[in-house]
């Protein structure tokens, strides 16, 4: 609801709506993490904190690695005119 209200209010600067959306996303990212998962410093959550580290790191690998994979491919990748060229076709 506050995200809504940032974005159509005229309150909030109007380049730093971006910037009010973010806090409010790690904001609420947070209470989910205390209210809904009952992630707290006590001794008894290490497994739960564990659990949700290894899964950001997943997360963050599978993200990253795909990015660098396609950026990777596109930049290998050999022009079709070059190719023929070599195949020794007609171009």
């Amino acid at each position: 609801m506050a995200s809504f209200w940032a974005l159509h209010t005229h309150l909030i600067y109007g380049p730093g709506i971006v910037m009010a959306i973010v806090v409010l996303a790690f904001a609420q990212m947070g209470i989910h993490l205390v209210f809904f998962l009952h992630l707290t410093t006590a001794p008894d959550n290490t497994n739960n904190a564990l659990a949700l580290a290894f899964g950001a790191l997943m997360a963050g690998l599978i993200v990253f690695g795909t990015v660098w994979v396609m950026y990777h491919l596109n930049h290998n990748m050999m022009p079709a005119l070059q190719m023929l060229r070599e195949q020794g076709g007609a171009l």
